[in-house]
């Protein structure tokens, strides 16, 4: 049974089950804000702000020393992310969407420094960051932030949001009186939807919405001019989601933001991306304007996440699940690691792996798409 819920100034809206359905819906309306600007046209029209060449990022998850001795086993690395390739205009929008377990978030925290990458650059402004990360870059950590998708750990419950959100302003030296870091916050906290009074509060005293506001705020409090946000609504329900996602597009038109936005949902994506990059298995498969990669996906991995959105018109009409399960990221299939679930495979995919090239106006990483099986 279908329900409504009515919000001020957003009007009546349907509620479904699946959380993509209500946000979509949201977002088609013109609830979640305004739509992202086209991206420019030209080339050279703008340079990159972020530019990653070959990111790579692997975890030694070995047994124990002696166990390997023991049992004579070789050491065991996992491949979260291998091969990331990417550029951002200054502005505009990348999202990153796949599978749970794909290496989206581990992108993330190599891109603000959490994780230094094993091999590959990450350039942001021309600097290469964990070059400069090395060396201190107070200047690049100030112009990079992160919002965290779980807005219930990532906030001190023993804080006020005065101190939250005033932390990075001590931190960087941006403030230099209690006067003028409450002066600060009170806008921070004004600029997201929020009440100046509410810096006196606990983060107990908010919903999950409220406090992923904070946690925007406290992004913003350097003035960054790149936000990585690791599924910033996907712990929200579906009106608060709409809600949050219209505070980031109204801050990214006014301040020209450029956001990596990383998500599973992919009718949220839809509306708040310039440009779609699909991940399987820690390698970006594809990845092409939003409205292209929309209307006519290349990868069959991307056609198969699309074939499995709930859509409006389609009401009735069996979509096509999506098919198999990731394989072991410890131990991957030789060649395409797609292969296994791919109805496209032949012994070249399972043999051979694809490099990521452009290919008719997009990047798509697929041996069926080069020989035009595809």
């Amino acid at each position: 049974m279908t329900r409504h819920c009515s919000f001020p100034g957003m009007g009546s809206f349907p509620l479904w089950g699946k959380a993509g359905m209500g946000v979509s819906s949201l977002l088609e309306s013109g609830a979640a804000g305004p739509r992202p600007n086209p991206p420019p046209e030209g080339d050279g029209a703008t340079q990159p702000l972020v530019r990653a060449e070959g990111l790579a990022m692997s975890f030694d998850v070995s047994p124990p020393l002696l166990n390997r001795i023991l049992e004579r086993k070789p050491r065991q690395l996992l491949h979260a992310v291998d091969e990331a390739t990417f550029t951002i205009n200054k502005g505009e929008t990348l999202a990153l969407v796949g599978e749970s377990g794909c290496g989206k978030s581990t992108v993330a925290r190599v891109l603000v420094g959490l994780y230094q990458p094993s091999r590959g650059r990450f350039f942001f402004k021309d600097q290469d960051v964990h070059a400069a990360l090395a060396k201190g870059g107070r200047e690049l950590r100030r112009g990079i932030q992160m919002i965290f998708q779980d807005p219930y750990a990532s906030l001190n419950p023993r804080w006020k949001v005065a101190d939250i959100i005033a932390e990075p302003l001590h931190e960087h030296g941006l403030v230099t009186s209690k006067t003028e870091a409450q002066e600060r916050v009170a806008a921070l906290l004004q600029s997201v939807g929020l009440a100046a009074v509410d810096m006196a509060k606990f983060p107990h005293q908010f919903s999950g919405g409220q406090r992923q506001r904070i946690s925007i705020a406290r992004a913003l409090a350097t003035q960054p001019e790149f936000l990585v946000c690791d599924e910033p609504t996907s712990a929200l329900d579906v009106s608060v989601q709409a809600q949050v996602l219209n505070i980031m597009k109204n801050l990214q038109r006014e301040r020209q933001l450029t956001y990596l936005f990383i998500s599973h949902n992919l009718a949220v994506v839809r509306h708040v991306s310039d440009h779609v990059g699909v991940m399987y298995l820690g390698r970006i498969v594809e990845l092409a304007p939003k409205r292209t990669l929309f209307a006519t996906p290349r990868h069959p991995y991307t056609r198969m996440l699309l074939d499995a959105i709930p859509k409006m018109h389609d009401t009735g009409r069996a979509r096509t699940p999506v098919q198999g399960e990731v394989p072991n990221p410890l131990n991957p299939p030789a060649g395409c690691t797609f292969h296994p679930r791919c109805p496209l495979a032949n012994a070249r995919c399972k043999a051979e792996r694809p490099a990521l090239q452009a290919i008719g106006g997009v990047q798509v990483a697929c041996h069926a798409v080069e020989e035009g099986r595809a």
